[in-house]
């Protein structure tokens, strides 16, 4: 009986050994085979213990640098002052560095990269000594403490570093929809619920004008046109003049890069 099963076993075992030749499968196919079945397929996400895309020293170190800047400023500005554009752009990085998702990054990128260049410009240019629109003189006034400086000089250096995580993490097409109806609800909210130029303030620091709903001064409201008008005006003209053209580029980008890769 036993050696009845054990010729039966030999058998099974050369016809296992003879059908890919029967078929006509070479070594190297069978070889091919047996890899495909044991290497996860490219189409398929990576494992959570894959890589991550952003380096962990960016991760920490940025994240303890937006900490204590939101902490200082709600203690200086409160926090109506986390309603700017810039400081909305600073918390999309965080959420991006740590969930990788390309939307925030993204998002970040579309709305503040054009400005934020005319910072850089305006900087620079006060560094040579000629100021070209004066949005960066506090950052040379010696009444504002070097320390709130230094963390204001975020806005040269963020804008890099949204360009570097989207290089990272890839652009999301849908960035230009979700930053323009994020800012459209910033700009209703500081126009109707924070104070203007004229206002009264609560404290000497509140924030007001915030994001230029009622004028390029900070401290004077624009007299060219009607308040509504001017209102009227940046929630149309900045989808079409800040965000749509950075949009265009970005897509642009992406559109080559992934070309290159196909």
């Amino acid at each position: 009986m036993q050696e009845s099963e054990s010729r039966t076993y030999r058998s099974a075992q050369i016809r296992n050994c003879l059908e890919p030749v029967k078929t006509g499968m070479s070594l190297e196919m069978i070889d091919s085979r047996h890899d495909a079945k044991e290497l996860p397929s490219a189409s398929k996400p990576l494992s959570v213990g894959s890589a991550s895309r952003v380096p962990s020293l960016l991760k920490w170190t940025y994240t303890a640098f937006t900490l204590v800047l939101a902490v200082y400023y709600w203690k200086e500005y409160g926090p109506t002052n986390f309603l700017y554009y810039c400081d909305v752009a600073l918390f999309l990085g965080v959420a991006a560095v740590w969930t990788e998702k390309p939307i925030f990054a993204s998002m970040a990128v579309v709305g503040i990269t054009i400005p934020q260049l005319l910072w850089q410009v305006d900087f620079i240019s006060s560094i040579a000594g000629s100021s070209l629109v004066g949005m960066t003189d506090y950052m040379f006034d010696s009444g504002i403490s070097l320390f709130a400086r230094g963390l204001s000089f975020f806005h040269f250096w963020l804008p890099m570093l949204l360009l570097y995580l989207v290089y990272r993490l890839g652009y999301d097409r849908r960035a230009f929809f979700a930053w323009t109806v994020l800012a459209w609800a910033l700009m209703l909210i500081c126009y109707f619920l924070l104070p203007g130029p004229t206002d009264a303030l609560s404290f000497p620091n509140q924030p007001h004008n915030v994001n230029y709903v009622f004028g390029p001064n900070g401290d004077t409201a624009q007299t060219w046109m009607p308040a509504w008008a001017w209102l009227g005006c940046l929630l149309c003209g900045l989808p079409l003049l800040v965000f749509l053209p950075t949009h265009a580029v970005l897509s642009a980008l992406d559109r080559k890069f992934k070309s290159r890769l196909a």
